[in-house]
């Protein structure tokens, strides 16, 4: 990570996206950041937390999205400038308390929401829109279209929050999140942060204080004021600005990255004479006088953005509204099928549907090359999602497979979103069958196991990482172990939030800011609920499906706990060297004739276990084997050997 604190204003310097959120938040005063690490939002506070003593500001990784922003308006209550940071999908966590401070207001201290939205799913199992979320609780959002603007409108957001007394949010996306450009620094404030919550209730004053939502309708008269004036503030902001022709065949709106796409296509094309581009960084509100101004002059209007149809939909309602006389122009995007519905921008789409519309042919490249292109593909080895070399997830979800395959009643593993959401394919053998968000696996498991009474006889397990536990799985096991539903929750522990880069959690003895705290006992919190709890290494694969196997058949049935504890290798290999030397005996290999055809590199899946072509037998590669010497365990042969390191 770059050194986000220097106090160089004036100075250039190359940025991260998400670095320059971070900086944007110093230079806007904040003292107070709270974030739940998701791609492609987690390097916000990876930035801010190491920096964070030093500079006196507060920086934590919370137990989970609602909490962060909990917190972070607790902190703007007291009069302290606040951020919090999360993925598409940590919004999703948020919406109760988002739709109750959205309407309420803000304390005293700014109060800035991130989101990183991911169009394509890189990293995620969906695409979302959080402009819809702005737009449905009437929340001011900005979305920059480079690195420069991710940081200037971090800073200008605590101020507008501040001006209008409401919550105010960011949009960052993948490209724009995870790119690099050059930042030119503004000043860090030197200014003392003195904390202090104003507003207790006077009993002899009727009105409620200002963190209280009754009564409802004068809260959302307040916010419609508010609103009204960030409407007009918009109009004049310049994160908004039209370049082009004045009089356009097709103007482009656009927001975003797709700002940089659709400049590019109109150099390339060669239209700058021909076509306008009218670019929108505060998407909601929009500038309804700026866009209708353009509107009123164009033909047709292009909207290139990520990824529902936001600013096209905007466009066409603020048409409806112009004069009888004005020309009404032809919308093109997303609804025309021009832009695709679903999946990220690039230039190439841009370019494309800009052609089609103004009925240009554009080839990009040679069409032969483009064939040598398409048959070279055959030549590229299929790479499926994975677990890393030494995943202890492998091994827990392999003894998963051993218990329920002995127990013979067709059990199956009830999960959500983690490392070990890769047990939906091959690398997890298939075990992983129902897959939704954090927390959904014990959530299907509560009503999984109260089938009983209809002849339901499978056996239930329900995993879940370490992280996920404390993030969202603990109502769950609560409403189980009230309820005594009937399965097995595996809790998959490997000592951190491995996913999205080792962040802490309450399990971690540590926080955000390097600082040793207290370890939440997962065992002790089972425990205290009255649940039977065994803890096994997941590598011991003897012992580890034994206890699986013995909690599956528990004839006292309710609600049993396994945690499969054993660090993430990728921890573990930073600190010491493998523990093993693992190689294969070429005397004992059966090569094809083992089990289900080759059983090591074809069953097992660690990608460390290859095929010889030359020997006929299996090989392990030394550059990618992490040592663990699990796969020792798994030969029928005992032809792979483990050697102490």
């Amino acid at each position: 990570m770059s050194s986000i604190e220097i106090d160089a204003p004036g100075e250039s310097v190359l940025l991260m996206g998400n670095e320059a959120i971070a900086r944007g938040a110093l230079e806007g005063g904040i003292g107070f950041a709270a974030s739940y690490p998701g791609t492609p939002a987690s390097e916000i506070m990876d930035s801010l937390a190491p920096i964070a003593k030093k500079i006196g500001i507060y920086a934590e990784w919370s137990v989970n999205e609602m909490v962060a922003l909990e917190a972070a308006a607790g902190a703007s209550m007291g009069g302290i400038r606040a951020i919090a940071s999360m993925k598409q999908d940590g919004v999703n966590v948020v919406a109760d308390f988002l739709s109750n401070i959205a309407q309420i207001g803000i304390g005293r201290g700014g109060l800035v929401l991130v989101t990183g939205d991911d169009p394509g799913a890189l990293s995620s199992g969906r695409e979302k829109d959080m402009r819809t979320i702005a737009k449905w609780y009437d929340i001011p959002m900005l979305e920059p279209a480079n690195i420069q603007e991710a940081k200037d409108m971090t800073k200008y957001l605590f101020e507008l929050s501040e001006e209008l007394g409401l919550l105010c949010m960011l949009r960052g996306v993948t490209r724009i999140c995870h790119g690099r450009g050059n930042v030119k620094l503004g000043e860090l404030p030197k200014m003392e942060r003195k904390a202090y919550f104003d507003d207790a209730h006077d009993t002899r004053d009727p009105k409620p204080t200002r963190y209280v939502p009754f009564p409802p309708a004068l809260r959302y008269a307040e916010l419609e004021k508010k609103f009204k004036k960030a409407r007009e503030l918009v109009e004049s902001s310049p994160f908004n600005w039209y370049e082009g022709p004045d009089r356009a065949d097709l103007v482009i709106i656009t927001s975003g990255g797709g700002y940089l796409y659709a400049k590019e296509a109109v150099k390339v094309l060669k239209m700058e004479d021909r076509v306008g581009i009218l670019k929108v960084g505060t998407v909601w509100p929009i500038p309804e006088k700026l866009v209708e101004k353009h509107l009123n002059k164009a033909q047709k209007v292009l909207a290139i953005e990520e990824v529902s149809p936001f600013l096209e939909e905007r466009a066409m309602e603020l048409a409806g509204n112009l004069p009888p006389t004005a020309p009404h122009p032809i919308f093109y995007g997303r609804r025309s099928g021009h832009i695709n519905t679903w999946g990220e921008l690039n230039p190439d789409a841009a370019i494309q549907a800009l052609s089609r519309i103004m009925g240009l042919t554009y080839q990009p490249r040679d069409i032969e090359y483009d064939k040598k292109v398409e048959a070279s593909k055959s030549y590229v080895p299929k790479r499926p999602v994975t677990l890393c070399p030494g995943c202890p997830h492998r091994a827990s979800l392999w003894a998963m497979k051993k218990a329920l395959k002995l127990d013979g009643r067709n059990g199956f593993v009830t999960g959500d979103i983690g490392c070990y959401f890769t047990g939906f394919n091959a690398s997890g053998f298939f075990q992983i069958r129902t897959g939704h968000c954090m927390g959904g696996g014990i959530g299907v498991a509560n009503g999984l196991g109260k089938l009983g009474q209809f002849g339901f006889n499978q056996p239930v397990l329900a995993a879940c990482g370490d992280s996920t536990f404390f993030h969202a799985a603990i109502p769950g096991l609560i409403n189980g172990a009230w309820n005594q539903s009937n399965f097995v929750f595996v809790v998959l522990d490997n000592s951190a939030t491995a996913m999205t880069g080792f962040q802490p959690h309450p399990g971690s003895g540590m926080n955000a800011m390097g600082e040793p705290t207290k370890v939440v006992s997962m065992e002790a919190l089972c425990r205290s609920l009255g649940l039977r709890v065994k803890i096994c290494d997941p590598f011991d694969l003897e012992n580890a499906t034994a206890t699986l196997l013995k909690m599956i058949n528990d004839k006292d049935g309710g609600v049993r706990v396994v945690i499969m504890r054993r660090e993430c290798e990728l921890i573990r290999a930073r600190r010491e060297k493998p523990p093993y030397k693992v190689y294969i005996d070429p005397d004992k290999c059966i090569g094809e004739a083992c089990g289900c055809n080759r059983f090591c590199n074809m069953a097992f899946n660690c990608q460390a276990l290859t095929w010889d072509k030359k020997a006929d037998r299996a090989k392990i590669d030394d550059v990618i084997c992490a040592g663990c010497g699990l796969c020792a365990n798994i030969c029928p042969q005992g032809a792979i050997i483990r050697e102490a390191a």
